[in-house]
């Protein structure tokens, strides 16, 4: 196959762990021809959408890059958008670009108008019977009752990733009124109240599916000492453990939704027994669980494509 990946550059890229990386080598084991482009490579001439990129290969210690060369995304077997967010107007435009080139014969997994609709925050309100409670809103006081009710939450921005500007906020919180000016910027921006979940002390989980069917093993992140996060961004451990019932009983029936949207590369939150995120950007956690476990999510990942 021929396949391109839209990633963050490449200097940046953590190569002992990355997720896009390991898919990557897995391909180029198997003698699929690689290439990379980032996010705004893409463009439009005229009404044809067009990308520039370049060839990669792997060398013993590094990668090198042949010069950048115009493709249409349709000249590739497969597009795999794999930019980290925020997702912010640059990434809703390159969706609408990537939306293009889908209707002009290129295949781009996740599909870009999935994308553009499962906000990775909101998307649990499409599955209530497996999310904790939760609000969204950028009206101080439906927080400060949300709060009053719960006694103990925590807030997300909706456009944000590892855990990023993340707070939890109890009834004797005496920073309050800053928190919530800060992340709603006065009452300007909308954000998601969760209740708190104390089985994140046992790990934020991490189930990876892959074409509507969950991995056997989780990635459970644990938080660090005195810390609420358990994103491994912030420090946070990763521990490899096989699905529990209900993570299994979760993972089957979104991950069946998720296949009929278009959803082909998914990483499920789960802490204790709820669903909290749908992250359908750029999911990670494949490297840690393939080091632990005898799992090769990037071979899964590499077979699903070539069934394609």
């Amino acid at each position: 196959m021929k396949l391109v990946f839209i990633l963050d550059p490449l200097e940046s890229l953590k190569a002992y762990k990355d997720t896009s990386l390991a898919i990557m080598r897995e391909a180029a084991s198997r003698g699929h021809q690689l290439f990379v482009s980032m996010q705004h490579d893409l463009f439009l001439r005229g009404d044809l959408a067009k990308i520039y990129a370049k060839k990669f290969s792997f060398s013993q210690h590094s990668y090198s890059l042949e010069p950048a060369i115009e493709y249409q995304p349709a000249d590739f077997d497969a597009v795999i958008m794999r930019k980290d967010p925020p997702f912010d107007n640059e990434y809703l435009y390159s969706t609408y670009l990537l939306e293009i080139a889908v209707n002009q014969g290129a295949k781009v997994y996740n599909r870009p108008s999935a994308v553009r609709a499962w906000n990775e925050k909101l998307a649990v309100s499409r599955f209530p019977q497996f999310a904790p409670e939760f609000l969204v809103t950028s009206h101080h006081d439906l927080i400060l009752e949300f709060l009053a009710s719960q006694q103990d939450i925590v807030l997300k921005p909706l456009d944000g990733m590892g855990g990023s500007s993340v707070f939890r906020l109890g009834v004797q919180d005496p920073n309050i009124s800053v928190i919530l000016e800060t992340m709603t910027q006065f009452g300007t921006k909308t954000i998601m109240a969760q209740r708190y979940l104390p089985a994140i002390l046992q790990g934020d989980k991490r189930i990876i599916v892959i074409d509507g069917e969950p991995l056997a093993y989780a990635l459970a992140r644990i938080p660090k000492a005195g810390e609420t996060r358990a994103n491994l961004a912030v420090g946070g451990t990763g521990i490899a453990q096989l699905l529990s019932a209900r993570d299994k009983e979760i993972a089957t029936k979104v991950g069946q939704v998720l296949k009929r949207h278009g959803l082909f590369l998914v990483g499920l939150d789960v802490i204790g027994d709820y669903l909290t995120e749908i992250n359908v950007t750029s999911p990670t956690g494949m490297v840690e669980i393939a080091e632990q476990t005898s799992c090769n999510p990037a071979q899964l990942f590499v077979d699903a494509l070539a069934r394609q």
